[in-house]
């Protein structure tokens, strides 16, 4: 059988041989039927470019999507949006120029939303000049609108023919997406196979979505290979596991349909533009519900035997304070020991930080740093209000986090919490140590509303500073011990144990006693130091409030913030670092 004929049977065809072709007509009702002339031809050239871009694909090119385990563009579209797209941009060159990329209008959950999407049947989802433009026009047009923008990327990267033209297109569409940065929020999904720039144009957006057995890169596997000598596979190289743990994706799903689906649900978290608040959703979730799960959770932990070293997972609170316990985390494969939500507290979208001792007792290491950060810094610029729980204690040590730059990457949360004109209130719920309290949004660094729990601990220094309070004390402890071994090994023989035995008691038993003796300076440092006593004295906490009432102080002391707080674009001095 020849190459030819192997090819065709690939695929079973779709079209009836028998079936008649009906002609578009074009006549006017109510008007005498006429033979048609220059107008209705020019009628049928038209109408035949108003479909060219849905019938571009052709059958066997839509089937091979289908068998990668890929919707097509249009497919995409019709699942994500309420009702048909108005298609803009229909433009299309000689060589298919523009033709690769679809850009539209739709609504999303009633709101309306600028969406491109490339079109992988057509030359491989590929761009030229004519696509960049094409992308510009439409950020442009989303940022005058004031509507969030969405991008299906399923690109190969520059169309190769197009020479510096397709080059010169992604140059258009990055400076236009910068552009927009910052004043209308984009979503960004990432379907089949992107490289190059198809990998670069969607980092620019707020968040990015990754479905499984799907791959970006600056490169594919084998340019890995020629340069480098690497054999690597698309998954090592680019695929989630390897993004989400970098920060590169915010959020790692099943499937396509499972990132369109995570789309919606992340609009409904964010406001339009930058002049606005995100939409409130009303709740029946009553403003005043006891947190009695937070009772149980913190009792539970703290009267077990490792008492206020037991580990707590901190996103059972936010899920306490949320209305209905519905929350959505940001990057929740990464840096587990910090976590960033959005929720929602008596209708209001609200942004959440939190230390998570559940993994590394909720220290601050690099990606936690800057996981905090962005996310932040995201806040800031949309008028969401942030509320942070604080439970660490302190920024991670040690020579790979110094080597790694642990020192900016903790710059730039503290610039972040800075910045932050929103909204802010913190929360103490135990740990609250050193350079951690610090610059973990008290009141010095710009906090509206600080709140501690029974249980919280703030101190310059945990268990450890004992050894810097009670100095003379440890050495009048230490400075005892052999005069003691010796009066034990005494008493000892005394009693009839040879030399050796008597001087291996002593040493036993004065090991003890100076076990004792340290443990009750612990408990007297704990109890006069590392407690909400101070602070609450000083004015650095508002408040102490029970567990089982954090909801509803917390509820209706946001709500008198935000009626007083003015939504309106960020128009602060930029800093020179972020």
């Amino acid at each position: 059988m020849s190459s030819k004929n192997t090819d065709k049977t690939l695929f079973a065809s779709l079209d009836n041989p028998f079936a008649e072709t009906n002609e578009q007509k074009f006549t006017v009702p109510g008007q005498v039927a006429s033979a048609p002339g220059l107008y209705e031809n020019s009628l049928k050239a038209g109408w035949e470019l108003q479909n060219r871009p849905f019938n571009a694909a052709g059958v066997k090119s839509i089937q091979r999507q289908h068998q990668k385990k890929r919707m097509t563009i249009w497919e995409r579209i019709e699942c994500l949006a309420d009702e048909k797209p108005t298609v803009l941009y229909q433009n299309w060159g000689p060589n298919l120029d523009g033709a690769s990329l679809v850009t539209a209008l739709i609504k999303i959950n009633n709101r309306d939303v600028a969406i491109y999407g490339h079109d992988f049947t057509v030359r491989a989802g590929s761009m030229d000049a004519t696509n960049g433009k094409k992308l510009a026009r439409l950020f442009e047009l989303a940022a005058k609108s004031k509507i969030p923008v969405v991008g299906l990327n399923d690109s190969a990267g520059a169309y190769i023919p197009a020479g510096v033209g397709g080059l010169d297109g992604y140059a258009d569409a990055f400076t236009a997406l910068r552009k927009i940065s910052g004043v209308v929020p984009s979503i960004m999904c990432m379907f089949g196979f992107n490289a190059g720039g198809g990998s670069y144009l969607p980092r620019q957006g707020s968040f990015l979505i990754q479905p499984n057995e799907t791959f970006f890169g600056l490169t594919g596997p084998g340019v890995v290979k020629s340069v480098l000598g690497e054999d690597v596979t698309p998954d090592e190289l680019g695929g989630p596991g390897v993004h989400s743990q970098s920060g590169v994706t915010d959020f790692v799903v099943p499937d396509e349909l499972a990132a369109l689906r995570k789309v919606r649900q992340l609009l409904n978290y964010l406001p339009s533009y930058n002049g606005e608040m995100a939409p409130v959703q009303a709740s029946s979730d009553p403003v005043d519900r006891k947190t009695w799960d937070i009772d149980i959770l913190l009792k539970k932990a703290f009267n077990s035997p490792t008492g206020f070293n037991t580990p707590i997972d901190i996103s059972i609170l936010i899920q306490q304070l949320c209305d209905h316990g519905d929350f959505l985390e940001i990057q929740p494969e990464r840096a587990r020991n910090t976590i960033t939500a959005l929720g929602r507290m008596g209708g209001n979208v609200i942004g959440f930080v939190a230390n998570n001792s559940a993994v590394s007792s909720g220290q601050i290491d690099i990606p936690a740093a800057y996981k905090n950060a962005r996310f932040i810094r995201f806040c800031n610029l949309y008028n969401i209000p942030v509320i942070f729980l604080e439970d660490t204690t302190g920024f991670l040590p040690g020579k790979e986090q110094e080597a790694g730059g642990i020192v900016q990457a903790g710059r730039a949360m503290l610039d972040a919490i800075v910045d932050l004109r929103t909204p802010r209130f913190l929360v103490l719920v135990r740990n609250a140590f050193g350079g951690a309290y610090a610059s973990y949004n008290n009141y010095a660094t710009g906090a509206d509303f600080v709140v501690a729990l029974p249980t919280t601990r703030v101190a310059v220094m945990g268990p450890a500073g004992v050894e810097y309070v009670y100095k003379s004390e440890l050495r009048k402890i230490r400075a005892a011990v052999n005069e003691k071994i010796a009066l034990e090994t005494q008493a000892q023989t005394a009693a009839g144990l040879p030399p050796e035995d008597a001087a291996q008691a002593a040493q036993q038993l004065v090991a003890d006693w100076v076990k004792s003796e340290e443990k009750l300076l612990v408990e007297r440092y704990e109890r006069e130091l590392m407690n909400p006593n101070e602070a609450l004295s000083l004015g650095s906490i508002s408040q102490i409030v029970m567990p089982s009432d954090l909801r509803q102080v917390l509820v209706e002391q946001m709500d008198f913030c935000l009626r007083h707080y003015e939504a309106q674009p960020l128009q602060s001095v930029q800093r020179e670092f972020h």
